[in-house]
């Protein structure tokens, strides 16, 4: 499961979405024996379980100090910060050091002189006139620093420019008594605008110190006040879904008749092909007819749409997702109308699904994937665990009682247990998909039942039974130094690419993962973001530039990195010659992700419309909904996304999303973007 700066944690606290090796480690670190007692400690907190702290305090001399880390199954930062502040609460200096989530190197700096700023890290070297009166928004420190910009704000009048560029505004909401050990204080939830696609939330103390910040599953609460977190969560989770529920309101387009698409190529998935001159007519959420354009009269009160020069497709399926509200929207807005999710927290889950349901979340249909690990160092954030037969079985029949359709193996399971958490889905009538677990490789896991495999870097651990420990990182580096090397044409890849067939076995490879992790790097725009780049707010472009890839270290890594992401492509492209049913999803949070994804597999050689086919009907119809969708006939739901262009002979056109379609109602993209802060085309 990875993680975006853009739409996890607290303000800016990165969280990234690639990793690289270490060590075991105890779930929760030790803080140094030279932090201060009286230090203010926040607890960093993944699924409600302690993983970290963030730890703030004043010297004599007036500087502040932060040290800040956190442990995700031994990955996560560690990094030293200083700052000094002028009395309007605006940073004059700013050192951090340490190392960030993949334990790349942190040398970030910053100070403020005659109103000249100047900067420096791993993907900047900044100066700029006439900075007086703004703060700075670094790349590395810890989450003090957005406590300082919230505090800023209320000290200037609620408004103020930033460095490097854009502006910030804050917004005060609700203000709650909490009351832990004794103490009881009273702390207010604020909204900041301007740093990323939806607003930050966070609370402040009496002393504008704070106190607490969380998004997703992971954030922070002040030492000692863990307790009060439900509290908290509720209070800010109001207030998150009556603004969706608001922008839902504002954007979604319900026709008072019938609606009507004519003159437009319907690409039909089923045949992957594009047919000419056609009208598709909609009434509710069904498709009524399928015709040929004869220039017909259109039905009073019927809202029309001309498609010339356009291509209707179904909507698409984005089959690996783990899906949050923000990303929720922007599925709509890139053309995805379904997602698969392959892990998430059962409660959030399920109220994101009922707020779009009910039509207060815009947001994709949800074909639900639980996900089981196994207790231990290294456990996944969704703490739905088992280290027994009985906890194996229990949490499969667990899901299935909530109405999931797939259970997600990950990589702590022990081995003994995998099949009997995968006869019990067929019992149940689910699919099995995963992680191979540490101690297996692919071979182990198709033999023993397992329907589908996540990610292309398992695919080649097959061939690298010495790396037995898959629970770390060394699942990431290890493809990423060996995979160039292995031949695909060899007898041992032959044969286990005829057992996935034999099996009937579906890849899931997230191939745009993978470009990521070993192609990105520090200073260069990332390879999923390029396309969208000029469009983004600048603190995301900030964030692209940051380098998601693994850390390279010299040319000669780097230039192995590129080698085995190119020979994971081939791969692709033989696993799909030899008929392996291969799913196209994002493990990603932006939604246009998706599109990165099929264009990765045009440029390995699939063809175009059956990229599309892939996404959509061949999708729909192995979750068994292709009754309803995945393709565009009459009595079938009317999830559709009409596009400029052919992405039948260009993949990219995929990105030129003039209309979606779904739920009865349609959505336009030129009014979504905007909506979260990205330029409309």
């Amino acid at each position: 499961m990875k993680f975006s700066r853009r739409n996890l944690p607290f303000l800016l606290i990165a969280v990234f979405t690639t990793f690289m090796a270490a060590q075991q480690q105890s779930p929760t670190p030790a803080l140094p024996a030279d932090i201060p007692k009286d230090a203010m400690v926040r607890i960093f907190l993944m699924d409600k379980t302690p993983a970290g702290q963030d730890a703030v305090w004043t010297t004599s001399d007036g500087v502040i100090h932060e040290f800040y880390q956190f442990n995700d199954r031994g990955r996560g930062p560690k990094t030293y910060t200083t700052y000094r502040l002028d009395s309007k609460g605006l940073i004059t200096s700013e050192e951090t050091k340490g190392v960030d989530y993949m334990k790349n190197p942190v040398d970030e700096r910053f100070s403020m002189s005659a109103g000249e700023a100047t900067w420096k890290n791993q993907s900047e070297d900044g100066k700029q006139s006439n900075a007086s009166g703004k703060f700075y928004v670094d790349l590395d420190a810890g989450p003090a620093s957005g406590a300082f910009l919230g505090a800023a704000l209320l000290k200037n009048g609620g408004t103020l420019g930033l460095i490097p560029g854009g502006q910030a505004s804050i917004r005060k909401l609700d203000t709650v008594p909490v009351e832990a050990g004794g103490k009881k204080l009273n702390v207010t939830l604020y909204e900041m605008s301007g740093l990323s696609l939806s607003p930050n939330y966070f609370w402040l103390d009496d002393s504008n110190q704070l106190f607490a910040g969380f998004e997703g599953w992971s954030g922070l609460v002040r030492q000692g006040f863990e307790s009060t977190l439900p509290t908290l969560q509720s209070t800010q989770l109001r207030v998150k879904s009556a603004r969706a529920a608001e922008l839902a309101a504002k954007l979604t387009h319900r026709p008072s008749g019938d609606l009507v698409v004519k003159n437009v190529t319907l690409f039909d998935s089923v045949s992957a092909k594009p047919v000419s001159g056609q009208r598709v007519t909609v009434r509710g959420e069904h498709i009524v007819s399928v015709e040929a354009e004869k220039g017909q009269p259109t039905a009073a009160g019927a809202e029309v749409i001309d498609g010339s020069g356009e291509m209707l497709l179904p909507g698409l399926w984005d089959m690996h997702a783990h899906l949050f509200a923000d990303n929720a929207f922007l599925d709509i807005a890139s053309g995805v109308t379904t997602v698969r999710d392959l892990g998430n927290s059962i409660e959030d889950l399920a109220t994101l699904r009922k707020d779009i349901d009910n039509g207060r979340q815009i947001g994709p249909r949800l074909v639900l994937a639980g996900f089981i690990d196994g207790p231990g160092p290294f456990e996944g954030p969704v703490k739905v665990l088992a280290a027994t037969p009985e906890e194996a079985r229990q949490q499969v029949d667990r899901y299935a009682d909530l109405g999931y359709v797939q259970i997600k193996i990950y990589s702590s399971v022990k081995p003994e247990l995998v099949p009997i958490i995968i006869d019990e889905a067929h019992k149940r009538g689910m699919r099995v998909s995963g992680h191979v677990p540490s101690g297996m490789i692919a071979e182990q896991f198709v033999r023993d039942g397992a329907d589908e495999i996540q990610h292309m870097n398992f695919i080649f651990l097959n061939f690298m039974p010495d790396v037995k420990e898959t629970r770390t990182p060394a699942r990431f580096t290890e493809p990423g130094k060996r995979g160039a090397s292995l031949d695909l044409n060899s007898q041992q890849v032959s044969d286990f690419i005829a057992l996935l067939k034999q099996h009937h076995t579906v890849v899931d490879p997230t191939m745009g993962a993978w470009e990521g992790m070993y192609v990105d790097r520090p200073g260069s725009i990332a390879k999923g973001d390029e396309a969208m780049f000029d469009r983004l707010p600048l603190q995301l472009q900030r964030g692209s530039k940051m380098g998601g890839g693994l850390p390279a270290g010299d040319p000669a890594t780097d230039k192995l990195y590129r080698a085995s992401y190119a020979n994971m492509r081939r791969m692709l492209k033989k696993l799909y010659d030899s008929g392996i049913q291969i799913v196209a999803g994002t493990d990603a949070g932006s939604g246009y992700a998706f599109a990165r994804e099929l264009e990765i597999y045009v440029d390995s050689g699939i063809p175009a419309p059956e990229v599309l086919r892939m996404s959509t009907y061949e999708a729909a119809k192995l979750m068994k909904h292709d009754a309803d969708l995945g393709s565009i006939a009459p009595g079938k739901l009317a999830d559709m996304v009409l596009v400029k262009g052919d992405p039948t002979t260009r993949i990219s056109d995929i990105r030129q999303v003039d209309l979606v379609v779904k739920g009865g109602a349609f959505y336009r993209p030129s009014e979504l973007y905007p909506a979260m802060g990205i330029r409309a085309q």
